[in-house]
């Protein structure tokens, strides 16, 4: 059935009294089943399809909407504010997927447009050019792509055409068929009890467009392509884009041998250039992830569903001695193999889930077993793809809804979604990280507060937690740190002032010794962490393994904390137990039935917090404050805050009549000592532009 509704807008960025609407225009925004698309009539007109993460002909619903005009013009622009997001790996995959896309767009009777420059320009230039009076474009859920979109549709509100003015079409390829986002519970336990029945994937259409008289524009190389990147007026300055080219690992096996002791192994990864086969699925220089057209990745996923089966093709040899090198936890080899793949919608998660359970029904004469999927990858790609399916759909949910105080926006990193929000319009940049187990909410009446003193304050639920995705990775404390400065570079563009509450705590010491150029100063709530008098060689390791009993281990506390979160968390808020009200409860419960938690749960077993405070802070004399709670029933406060008083030089510290989390159970007092030190710091700090 096909679904149009109207109106219906795309966020925009926070305003001071915290939300803006755009006005409503004419905008649909369609979900096409195989049934409504054979049996819709052809419509008079031409229509653009606007190519973004959606590389594909295959199961795309957007070109079976577009293929009931006259003309259909595809077209993909290489515009810095999507490209400069990108790796050069994924660059790469970009120009071997646009190459297949025209290739397979031929096939269907039209061809794909190649632009450079601002899509929105673009875009009207190419609406008036062919009299489009329909934009067709998936819609999405990642913060500066809406942004775009909306830039995009306000310059189309200006030209006029004699068919009306133009509009936007949004299209989706929907796993389930839900009538109403609305109505789709927020609890994926619930989610599970509604058993929504899957759709199935469709195939391209036949598209008219190959007689328009157009200049298509040649696809670029890949070192065309850099060239154009590297040529973006609003680059920052090289310095600050090269942050974070060199992974934590490397960094920190570095000063660990400064120390007097080498790393445990080699860290850098060096590796040596690899010998390519003719018909590899890995097409880029690294040859770390699978790439090319829809129908090289769908080769490759039949090898890699069939794994158990053995082969003697060169191709699928490669691709299973490659997973079994990216197996660091049971399933996690699929997101890191075929990740960027549906990251740039080479292949749709709906194709994915078809092909892995029509795979399991050829196995099991034509059944679904009722205990499991028989082979482990199997169940990786499916449970995987289901995975990304849910967040995806909370994200949409969110922003469609505007749910909550906050206005919530969505940042991808290494191909997962992050929801994050922000507050102020001008003034320093400030970065609240949470501990385990909450989210950005729990700065509930930080945020707003702290941006009224005159402050930009971004607030971000880290990867794992919250409703922000749970991918089946290896979850580490370097992992999470990463994701802090990749955050702090792509996001908010300028060094922060980090603020770190518990285990957050811990990650943000780490940002500022690995990273001190993004760190503008240090504070510590309740952090995790030792301090280690007089230490003269630190070990590190960033391995885990994810054994048995780990696991059980994980289920057990998962079981126990949803048992008993309600007097757990009010533990630690000693003082004012009204501060952990229903919904922060219900919350943390509803998170823990997310899929993927148990994998979260998991990294508890194994934290690494050897490397002590003290060490983590030493650059950062006169730049650190400690809030620490001193009711904190987690850890001894006492002890810790002498401790940290007699080893760390030039740290100020602030005692609370207050438990683990102070932030949120004297939100008033907390405030203010925060807006204090932010004032304090930036008179001492110099004046300098990253642009």
């Amino acid at each position: 059935m096909a679904l149009i509704s109207f109106p219906r807008f795309l966020s925009r960025p926070l305003e001071s009294n915290h939300r803006r609407s755009l006005r409503s225009r004419h905008k649909c925004v369609c979900c096409v089943s195989p049934t409504a698309a054979a049996t819709s009539k052809g419509r008079s007109g031409s229509a653009v399809i606007w190519f973004k993460q959606d590389l594909r002909v295959d199961d795309h619903l957007g070109l079976v909407a577009a293929s009931k005009y006259q003309a259909v013009v595809p077209l993909y622009v290489f515009d810095h504010r999507i490209l400069s997001r990108y790796s050069n790996e994924m660059l790469e995959l970009v120009i071997f997927a646009l190459e297949d896309l025209r290739k397979s767009l031929k096939e269907q009777g039209s061809d794909l447009m190649i632009r450079f420059g601002r899509v929105e320009n673009v875009i009207r230039e190419l609406v008036e050019e062919v009299k489009a009076t329909s934009v067709f474009a998936e819609e999405e859920v990642e913060y500066h792509l809406r942004q775009m979109m909306a830039i995009v549709d306000e310059t189309l509100a200006k030209v006029s055409l004699v068919d009306g003015k133009p509009k936007i079409c949004l299209w989706q390829t929907p796993f389930y068929d839900i009538k109403n986002l609305n109505d789709l519970p927020v609890s994926h336990y619930e989610f599970r009890k509604l058993q929504r029945p899957l759709t199935s994937p469709i195939l391209p259409p036949t598209l008219a467009g190959a007689k328009l008289e157009a200049d298509w524009g040649p696809l670029p190389t890949f070192d065309e392509l850099k060239e154009f990147v590297n040529e973006n007026p609003w680059k920052l300055e090289e310095s600050w884009t090269l942050i974070n080219n060199m992974s934590a690992e490397t960094i920190l096996t570095d000063k660990l041998s400064k120390l007097g002791k080498r790393s445990k192994r080699n860290l850098n990864n060096q590796h040596s250039p690899r010998k390519r086969l003719d018909k590899s699925f890995f097409v880029t220089d690294k040859g770390n992830t699978v790439g090319g057209g829809t129908n090289a990745v769908l080769n490759a996923l039949q090898a890699y569903l069939r794994y158990l089966e053995g082969t003697g093709r060169d191709d699928w040899q490669e691709l299973q001695e490659k997973l079994r090198n990216a197996e660091s936890r049971v399933g996690a080899s699929f997101a890191t193999l075929f990740g960027p793949a549906l990251c740039l919608g080479i292949i749709s998660r709906r194709r994915v889930h078809y092909e892995a359970i029509k795979y399991e029904k050829e196995q099991n004469a034509g059944f679904l077993s009722p205990f499991g999927y028989s082979a482990a990858t199997v169940a990786a790609a499916a449970d995987a793809v289901c995975s990304m399916e849910w967040y995806w759909l909370m994200s949409l949910r969110s922003l469609r809804s505007n749910e909550g105080v906050y206005s919530t926006r969505i940042w991808r990193w290494n191909g997962y979604q992050i929801q994050y929000t922000v507050a102020g319009k001008e003034g320093p940049a400030i970065l609240l990280v949470h501990g385990f187990g909450a989210f950005l909410e729990h700065y509930r009446d930080n945020i707003y507060d702290i941006a009224d003193g005159g402050n930009r304050v971004w607030a971000i639920t880290l990867l794992g937690f919250g409703r922000s995705e749970k991918p089946n990775i290896v979850y580490t404390e370097l992992m999470w740190s990463e994701l802090l400065r990749d955050f702090t570079v792509e996001v908010v563009g300028e060094p922060v002032h980090l603020i770190g509450n518990s285990i957050g705590g811990y990650f943000v010491a780490i940002v500022a010794c690995l990273w001190p150029a993004v760190v503008k100063s240090v504070v510590l709530i309740n952090s995790a962490g030792n301090v280690i008098p007089e230490y003269l060689l630190l070990q590190f390791s960033n391995e885990r393994q994810a054994s048995g009993p780990v696991r059980l281990g994980a289920r057990l506390l998962l079981f126990y904390l949803r048992l008993n979160i309600s007097n757990f968390v009010k533990q630690c808020y000693p003082t004012r137990r009204e501060r952990a009200d229903d919904w922060l409860i219900s919350e943390m419960l509803r998170a823990s039935y997310d899929p993927g938690v148990l994998v979260v749960l998991e990294s508890i077993f194994s934290f690494n917090l050897s490397l002590p405070l003290n060490y983590l802070l030493e650059g950062f004399k006169e730049k650190v404050l400690i809030i620490q709670g001193i009711k904190d029933p987690i850890s001894d406060s006492k002890s810790k805050v002498a401790m940290l008083k007699e080893h760390c030089a030039g740290i100020v510290i602030r005692e609370l009549d207050a438990g683990h989390c102070p932030h949120d159970e004297k939100p008033e007092e907390v405030n203010s000592i925060i807006s204090e030190w932010i004032v304090t710091i930036e008179s001492k700090v110099p004046a300098v532009s990253f642009l």
